[in-house]
């Protein structure tokens, strides 16, 4: 077993790998952008170093940094959690290319065979996993899109080939949508995976979403499974609750599989992940067409069709429905077999008991569209416990919220004996999570365990978008629902003290008490020179302008949520009308066009591609 293992990442998943990795007597090393420097993951690491500013580009996603911090800190292995570089198959390739450091995950050429969708499509087809009717080569143009729907009929998914939970996706209703849904999943495409490939799918229009968990032994060559019997899979998830393709409510086993369809999907997940040699922890996703008029207590048949959708090359966040299932910790066996030590299971130790739900606790604003907050400060935390109840997350009362990043702040996961005590146990414990400060979707959750169709286990991935009413949302809002604050004057009395010191980039931690002494002072400029408890810097907007000088009768478009701009519609002088994009904003790994709500001349621009925005920044100057 490794002796250190430093986690490329931030937030709960961090915390999750060094829980596992505490278990195992490994010691850990946390790294940490700027903005991060007081967050969760640093607190629980062994070692912390500092590797760059708060925009991730420059720190999360720097993959020499992170090997630096690596080397510095004498750590013998890289685990990546998910997001930011799990599914980079080229960082993958430098870690097993550097002297002394092993990566945890598959290899990076097995993460290059399935990572990319269509080479992923053709392995699932050579192995007789079904795929849904599409393109395995690239296209180019809008009249490959056309030509498609004519054959295949609409509408029509345009997906980049490095995507995932809707990131670079484009439903294409009619052959006038081709060219513009074409050059947007292209540009998602470049601007989240640095790849603007594309392929076609035939879209289908009442999918359930269910993915299979499996692990893999690198056999004997350490280089992949010999055949099927090295593969484990533990059961699946139903994520079919999604809103805007990103995943909200997760469970297992799905309410909606017979025995004898759960059987055939398990069965072609072990067969297709065999003959891409792949190796450790991954999800086998597919969609399976549900039946609208299903009675709940049928569930779908054998002979129910399902299709391959995508392998995630990594660790996913609703894997803790799965531990909870299976008592098998995944992060464990992830460890296992980097290490050469083989998993710790096979397919006759894995068996299902009960059933669970996660609940992903975002910061959002379900009744403002699932909006990200932009700021918040946790006046309370207090999560739920008892039996059956896990709480997965790294935040703690009085920590501030950080924005630069995703929502989530953390995880609800919920076990029961079966699916009505689960929803019970999960009505409970929701009702118990008392967090102040920081707007969530915990109301929304609590609607959803109101709702028939959730309840009943007959939704489809379009259920949430399409057939519930925002009303709704905002009402449980409004009855659960708590406000957001912001500890802006930061200037209370403390008596315990603690202060962070770096030296050549490494994080130490020194804690000092005092009686009846001041609170310790902040510059004028933000930077912050006393403790923790102290309200951090904010964030810089790395070119925004967040403030707007506008003549009389003018109007500045401002920003509505965080985000980082991914294209700019408009120059300076340009005449534009109401309703006109004046450009697109990335937030929440969602394409978000921004448009004018009156004409008018351009008298500024405010913004470039790639700038990171505050909501309530000015983006456009119109006169």
């Amino acid at each position: 077993m490794f002796d250190t293992v430093l986690v490329a990442n931030r937030g709960e998943i961090a915390v999750r790998v060094m829980r596992a990795c505490e278990e195992l007597g490994v010691d850990t090393v946390a790294v940490y952008s700027d903005a991060d420097k007081h967050a969760g993951h640093v607190r629980y690491a062994d070692e912390a170093y500092n590797i760059g500013p708060a925009r991730a580009a420059d720190s999360y996603l720097d993959g020499a940094a992170v090997l630096d911090a690596a080397r510095a800190a004498g750590a013998d292995a890289i685990h990546p959690g998910y997001g930011f570089l799990a599914e980079n198959a080229a960082f993958a390739a430098r870690v097993e290319d550097a002297d002394g450091i092993t990566w945890i995950g598959p290899t990076s050429d097995a993460m290059e065979r399935l990572g990319e969708k269509t080479h992923a499509r053709r392995a699932m087809a050579d192995a007789d996993v079904p795929i849904v009717p599409g393109t395995t080569e690239p296209v180019t143009d809008a009249a490959a899109v056309r030509e498609f729907g004519a054959e295949h009929g609409y509408p029509v998914a345009i997906k980049a080939e490095g995507g995932g939970g809707g990131r670079g996706m484009k439903v294409v209703e009619s052959p006038a949508e081709a060219a513009d849904a074409l050059e947007s999943a292209k540009r998602e495409g470049e601007a989240y995976f640095s790849n603007d490939a594309v392929y076609l799918e035939r879209y289908l229009e009442a999918p359930r979403h269910v993915e299979v968990q499996i692990v893999a032994d690198a056999g004997e060559t350490g280089e992949g499974p010999a055949d099927e019997s090295a593969v484990v899979h533990l059961g699946e998830r139903d994520c079919s609750l999604q809103r805007r393709h990103q995943k909200v409510i997760e469970e297992g086993p799905s309410p909606a599989l017979s025995d004898e369809l759960r059987e055939r999907i398990g069965a072609a997940a072990r067969r297709g992940v065999a003959a891409a040699g792949y190796t450790n922890a991954g999800t086998v996703e597919f969609l399976v067409e549900e039946t609208l008029d299903r009675d709940p207590d049928e569930p779908l048949g054998p002979d129910t069709p399902f299709y391959f959708l995508e392998v995630n090359t990594r660790i996913q966040v609703e894997h803790t429905v799965t531990e909870a299932l299976t008592g098998i910790d995944i992060v464990k066996e992830q460890l296992r077999v980097a290490a050469g030590e083989g998993l710790s299971v096979d397919q006759a130790d894995v068996e299902l008991d009960g059933h669970a739900i996660e609940f992903r606790i975002n910061a959002e604003d379900a009744a403002a569209g699932f909006q990200p907050v932009a700021e918040g400060h946790l006046d309370t935390y207090d999560p739920p416990g008892g039996i059956g109840v896990r709480v997965d997350d790294a935040l703690r009362q009085g920590d501030e919220l950080v924005t630069d990043y995703d929502s989530m702040i953390a995880k609800l996961i919920v076990w029961g004996h079966d699916r009505e005590e689960c929803l019970a146990r999960s009505r409970r414990a929701l009702a118990e999570y008392d967090l102040e400060g920081v707007v969530t979707i915990v109301p929304f959750h609590r609607l959803m365990l109101e709702d028939d169709r959730f309840v009943a286990g007959t939704h489809t991935t379009k259920y949430l978008d399409e057939g519930v009413d925002p009303a709704r949302i905002a009402a449980a809002q409004d009855r659960w629902g708590v406000e957001s604050s912001a500890d802006d004057d930061g200037d209370e009395p403390v008596t315990e003290r603690e202060f962070t010191v770096e030296v050549n980039g490494k994080r130490f931690d020194v804690a000092l008490e005092e009686r009846g002494a001041p609170p310790v002072s902040t510059s004028a400029d933000g930077d912050e020179t006393g403790g923790r408890r102290g309200r951090p810097p904010q964030a810089t907007t790395d070119g925004a302008d967040t403030g707007a000088d506008v003549a009389e009768g003018g109007e500045a478009v401002e920003a509505e949520m965080q985000g980082t701009i991914l294209s700019v519609a408009v120059a300076e002088g340009d005449e534009i009308a109401a309703g006109d994009v004046v450009c697109v904003l990335e937030a929440m790994k969602m394409e978000n066009d921004v448009v004018a709500e009156r004409g008018g001349t351009v008298a500024s621009v405010r913004v470039a591609e790639g700038d990171s925005v505050d909501m309530g920044d000015s983006l456009v100057v119109l006169e």
